[in-house]
């Protein structure tokens, strides 16, 4: 609890303003992502209650809020269905301990060897999967129980399409709008919480014939969580083995990807060990108070971070939230629609599946856009187990051929020193208004993370950044976004970067991928000697509109 160090009453109330507001956002959220995981609603809230104080507590990240997510809900669904509630415990506390181990062993920075298709292909899937197991609430089907397979599901909600509900569907859909509405006004205000509010008020108010949390589950209990050790069976855990790695895995990935987008809403910087560690922590835990699974919750955090979240004490502060909710005011959760609920998560599912980099990455080799399909087929038709397994595979593979593709033996001759000239840096006079990093090597989802050191001292960066690609070998999808991501964070501090001296491959793929879009043509050189010459037009340009007065 480092952060806690220069502790004052101010960072309190700022804390205490931001944990109310998460709690409050979390409540709809953990009891619609327990539901839609084929349990009760208090155990989505128990979940989040324990995981996010033990995460708080132990992790690695400063304002992360943790909880019960939805890259879990197809693998829950599927644990309950063949093994039972008991299952689901045993094997989320073997995630939990699979995910201590990998804090302790240093494994944290492991998870970066998994590339960014695979990752998209896993996001992609889980959203469609999410959104077509609340299809049946949304519209107020009259269907006894959902499929668990994907195409047995949309089969029974075909056929009984006829039996939906008007009231039900005006509700999801106002639901909908409410939210959608809320984030074009401002990101500050928490639209589940205002369609959750409305669309009960509505349900009591006009006594709507919809199905409530109070009808399916007769509510939720008041009181604190139960403690209760889960029964330990050994015949499951041969069975158990495959679920709890891609519990431990898509937890490691959720848990760091909403690290890192803590670090750049509060300029901050995580301990990914840490992290897992306290990730695994809470997962041994939570099963032990009757919770789900949990991990890293990006949209909780970044709400916290906007609601203003200095350090783990809102993340603390959200626990005591849902759990006084629990305490004080469970009879009046009975009332919430199963309607609201899934609309709040078609709306969660839509903003988890990255579609906005599916065009990035048809842009890509063949390579890269087969291994997203295979791995976004194999999340919807087959399981995700089976996605987890395949995609590591892949990514093996990926790396393997990348590597082999990029090798090269050739003959040293007059030609290729003499045109090896204009590369060397030895002989070039580096300006005090630009600086240069170098990419040496194969610049791969392994290796990616390393751009960091580019952006770790933004502020002390000169007006010009060249980065010089002439001794980078080979480049991925995932180096490419993490040129992107430099790029954005360059760009927002009116700064401009550079490229220079892409060999062949990489030269490529930075053009398929119109990377020139994003800083300009003229930005991308052929080597160091025209980079600088650039450089020194854009601090010419600079000067000049300093000059101009008014400007």
């Amino acid at each position: 609890m480092l952060a806690l160090r220069n502790y004052n009453f101010d960072k309190f109330l700022l804390d205490l303003l931001a944990g109310i507001t998460v709690g409050l956002v979390a409540l709809p959220l953990a009891m619609a992502f327990a539901i839609a995981s084929g349990l009760t609603p208090q155990a989505g809230i128990y979940c989040a209650i324990v995981t996010a104080f033990v995460v708080s507590l132990l992790g690695g990240s400063k304002t992360q809020i943790a909880g019960p997510t939805g890259a879990f809900v197809v693998v829950i669904a599927g644990i309950v269905a063949v093994h039972g509630v008991d299952g689901l415990f045993m094997c989320t506390v073997m995630a939990g301990v699979m995910l201590v181990v990998m804090g302790i062993t240093g494994m944290g920075s492991a998870v970066k060897f998994i590339p960014r298709p695979i990752v998209v292909g896993f996001t992609n899937g889980i959203a469609i999967l999410i959104a077509s197991t609340q299809v049946k609430d949304f519209f107020g089907l009259q269907l006894e129980k959902v499929p668990g397979v994907f195409w047995l599901r949309i089969e029974a909600l075909t056929s009984h399409f006829r039996t939906f509900s008007y009231e039900a569907t005006i509700l999801a859909a106002g639901t909908v709008a409410i939210m959608v509405g809320c984030r074009l006004v401002s990101n500050r205000i928490p639209g589940p919480i205002v369609a959750l509010v409305l669309g009960t008020a509505a349900v009591v108010l006009f006594k709507l014939p919809v199905e409530t949390i109070g009808t399916r589950f007769g509510g939720i209990p008041s009181g604190l969580p139960h403690f209760a050790i889960p029964k330990f069976r050994a015949d499951l855990i041969h069975g158990l083995l495959g679920p709890a790695v891609t519990v431990a895995m898509l937890g490691a990935i959720e848990s760091l990807m909403s690290a890192v987008v803590s670090d750049r809403m509060s300029n901050d910087r995580h301990n990914p060990n840490v992290e897992l560690f306290g990730q695994g922590v809470a997962n041994v835990v939570s099963p032990l108070f009757g919770g789900l699974p949990a991990t890293g919750a990006i949209a909780r955090t970044a709400t916290s971070i906007r609601a203003g979240a200095q350090t783990p004490m809102a993340g603390i502060i959200h626990s005591f939230t849902l759990l006084c909710i629990v305490l004080f005011a469970s009879p009046l959760v009975r009332f919430v629609p199963m309607a609201v609920l899934a609309g709040i998560l078609m709306i969660v599912s839509y903003n988890m599946g990255e579609w906005r980099e599916i065009p990035q990455l048809l842009k890509l080799t063949k390579t890269d856009i087969s291994v997203w399909l295979v791995t976004f087929a194999l999340t919807v038709f087959a399981d995700l187990t089976v996605a987890v397994e395949a995609g590591m595979i892949l990514a093996a593979l990926l790396f393997i051929n990348r590597v082999a593709g990029t090798t090269t033996v050739s003959q040293v001759t007059s030609d290729y020193v003499e045109d090896g000239r204009v590369h060397i840096l030895q002989d070039k006079d580096i300006p005090y208004y630009a600086t240069i990093f170098r990419i040496h090597g194969p610049f791969l989802f392994g290796a990616a993370d390393k751009l960091s050191v580019v952006t770790e001292n933004l502020h002390r960066l000169p007006p010009v950044v060249i980065l010089r690609l002439r001794n980078m070998t080979a480049l991925d999808a995932t180096g490419l976004f993490a040129l992107e991501e430099v790029a954005k964070q360059l760009h927002a501090t009116k700064r401009t970067l550079i490229l220079c001296g892409a060999r062949e491959q990489p030269s490529q793929l930075i053009q398929q991928a119109e990377f020139a879009n994003l800083i300009g043509p003229e930005n991308i050189c052929e080597n160091v000697q025209e980079a600088l010459r650039r450089a020194e037009e854009v601090y010419d340009g600079l000067e000049a509109t300093a000059a101009v007065p008014g400007s």
